[in-house]
């Protein structure tokens, strides 16, 4: 039986997408092969990834100047390759902290001999706030400005996105990427790991403008040098094939779903049938301002925090897994990727008022 799978990563997958794998999967366009078998650089992996980009740059409006990676290593990986890729030690670095992930990226760059000038620090929230648009200024020599748009952990995201004055702006669209239309032309540079809305973890998109190019330190790895991964088409080593193809079919996907608009008034919908479950209970609880809820990630607590193993464990006998809170902050974290139906969102407010009828 399948489940509605709430965890915030590797997360859902849309089942037409796993339906059509797994009838590809011993038998891939006729080759007596699986995808995860071929050459990377035969001609039909290489039209394979060719596609997956082509219709990655078709959804999102990517423009021309701006290269498409598929790389590995994550958004951790990132965290030390943008530095090594736009800076030299010493330089400085402007950066938006809003919560784990951010800050992450923060001594991430530090680590990379980087002065870092934290230019918001939503600390004094407890990391509930995004800044208000226009309450940072950016220092003039900053190389970049980086911000993470969507906050996992805490289930932060910004509804807008920042001014970084003369710099590029550098975002970590890890677990927002495909989930609303988005204007790449305002950045310098955006990654994302692909284990919430494009596919399985181990492929890593970055979008690089070509005036960021040639400027990779010395010592940089070539598997994370974007001169060089782009001159190859991402394939200067093996990429991860089975990510690349499982792209392609989310991508497919989100084209029957009829594209970002339809996607993001979906995400909007389940966002605000969850939302207003929570602020009409008296059991359940968001800490974050109202102005900052993230879309993806819809983090409660219980009044009666002894209640929460309760909840998780009725929740997953019922068919509704994933639901617990990061480890580091405790309480409930819903989930709620491009893959997530509605019917899904519906299944678990039915839920959680049960829940409170029952305990309360």
């Amino acid at each position: 039986m399948r489940v509605y799978n709430f965890s915030a990563g590797p997360a859902a997958i849309p089942l037409e997408v796993l339906e059509q794998a797994q009838a590809e999967l011993c038998d891939w366009q006729g080759s007596g092969m699986s995808v995860l078998e071929v050459s990377h650089r035969g001609k039909d992996f290489v039209a394979c990834s060719a596609h997956a980009e082509e219709l990655l740059r078709s959804l999102l409006g990517v423009p021309d100047n701006y290269r498409v990676l598929f790389l590995q290593g994550g958004a951790t990986g990132q965290f030390a390759a943008v530095p090594m890729n736009l800076t030299a030690p010493g330089e400085t670095i402007a950066l938006l902290n809003t919560g784990q992930w951010s800050g992450k990226a923060l001594k991430a760059a530090q680590a990379q001999g980087l002065q870092v000038q934290v230019a918001a620090d939503e600390a004094a929230s407890n990391y509930t706030t995004v800044p208000s648009p226009g309450s940072f200024t950016i220092d003039p020599a900053a190389r970049y400005l980086h911000y993470t748009p969507n906050e996992t952990i805490g289930g932060v995201e910004f509804g807008y996105i920042p001014d970084p004055g003369t710099a590029p702006l550098v975002a970590d669209f890890s677990s927002s990427i495909l989930s609303a239309p988005l204007e790449v032309s305002r950045f310098g540079l955006i990654y994302a790991g692909a284990q919430k809305n494009m596919g399985p973890a181990g492929l890593t998109l970055v979008l690089v403008r070509d005036d960021l190019l040639d400027q990779a330190r010395p010592e940089t790895p070539d598997v994370f040098n974007y001169t060089k991964m782009a001159a190859s088409d991402s394939m200067l080593n093996t990429p991860p094939t089975f990510g690349i193809y499982l792209l392609g079919l989310t991508l497919e996907w989100i084209q029957r779903q009829d594209g970002l608009e339809a996607i993001a008034a979906r995400n909007q919908a389940k966002a605000d049938a969850l939302y207003g479950a929570i602020d009409t209970s008296d059991l359940y609880h968001n800490p974050v301002a109202l102005d900052a809820r993230s879309r993806m990630n819809v983090v409660f607590t219980l009044s009666d925090p002894e209640l929460t193993g309760a909840f998780v464990s009725e929740a997953t006998a019922a068919g509704l897994t994933g639901l617990k809170g990061h480890r580091s902050v405790g309480g409930i974290r819903a989930s709620i990727y491009n893959a997530m139906e509605l019917a899904g969102v519906e299944a678990l407010v039915e839920f959680m008022a049960a829940f409170e009828a029952e305990h309360c």
